[in-house]
């Protein structure tokens, strides 16, 4: 059957022209222009190669934005210092610390240490408690971007049975928790599946919709999807690749040729999810600076 490829750039240009004009808005009204800076600490290629994209939208829809920078020897401390600093910026209205960070340094401590009002990636306790109990909250900006797919090529969701593959902090567990909302894009029945269940196959075979997010290259396969499906990629691996100049390319969770001859609807990778992460890491922002959500 053809499926309908989701098309991640498509969707995200829509949100990021819409963030424009609003920021236009709030500068014709003589309101600050929204402000978000993002830390990263070390020389990660993929965290810098995503911390300059975000850098560049920002710039494309007229949000202000910072980078501060920090060796990969940087101490916690002095860390939790600069963080205070962005907390008690007033001109700051949100800012992201890029993961994963090194060893030395407790991700837990210093997600914790960022001002709920300012936590745009919707990563601190607060935030999350605020999305389990169904209150106005940032949300994650992978899990957002994806809510925003389904809503814009209105799939059908109401009622269905969704996988979601892989339980992170970052994807799986929000995920989960707002494909089973009493919303018109939810309303799911929602199986969590992770590295330990014994299985999977038998769960998979049974989703209307899979979020496949797990980390692992070609998970999934077209055996373990059912006719008519949706599958959501969130995957980027870097493989090895011969056929292309830089020797690797990248793919998702999901064995897309295979699996998409079976779909309905079906995210690429790259130029599906990726994509709306930053738009939605901006929606967040803008939200921020107009204290939408925090009064």
């Amino acid at each position: 059957m053809p499926y309908t490829l989701i098309n991640g750039k498509e969707v995200s240009e829509k949100v990021l022209e819409q963030i424009k004009q609003e920021v236009v808005q709030l500068k014709q009204a003589g309101k600050k222009t929204p402000h978000l800076a993002a830390v990263l600490v070390g020389d990660n290629p993929a965290s810098m190669a995503y911390v300059n994209s975000k850098i560049k939208t920002c710039e494309r829809v007229g949000i202000t934005s910072s980078l501060i920078k920090f060796e990969t020897d940087v101490t916690e401390q002095t860390l939790l210092t600069k963080l205070e600093e962005l907390n008690n910026n007033a001109d700051i209205d949100g800012y992201i610390v890029q993961l994963p960070l090194p060893k030395h340094i407790s991700e837990q401590k210093i997600i914790e240490s960022i001002k709920p009002n300012k936590d745009v990636d919707g990563f601190h306790p607060v935030n999350v408690g605020k999305l389990v109990l169904n209150l106005p909250t940032y949300i994650s900006a992978t899990p957002y971007g994806i809510i925003q797919l389904l809503e814009y090529y209105k799939i059908p969701t109401q009622g269905k049975h969704c996988v979601v593959i892989g339980r992170s902090n970052i994807v799986g567990s929000p995920m989960s928790i707002l494909m089973a909302k009493n919303t018109q894009y939810a309303n799911c029945t929602v199986t969590l599946c992770h590295s330990k269940t014994e299985n999977i196959k038998q769960y998979t075979l049974a989703a209307d919709i899979i979020i496949a997010a797990i980390g692992k290259p070609n998970f999934v396969t077209a055996d373990m999807v059912k006719q008519g499906a949706t599958v959501i990629d969130v995957g980027i691996n870097r493989i090895a690749s011969p056929d292309t100049k830089s020797g690797y390319k990248l793919v998702g969770d999901v064995a897309f040729d295979e699996v998409a001859q079976k779909c309905a609807y079906i995210t690429p990778v790259p130029g599906g999810v990726g994509l709306m992460t930053i738009a939605s890491l901006l929606k967040n922002t803008l939200l921020a600076a107009k204290k939408e959500i925090y009064k």
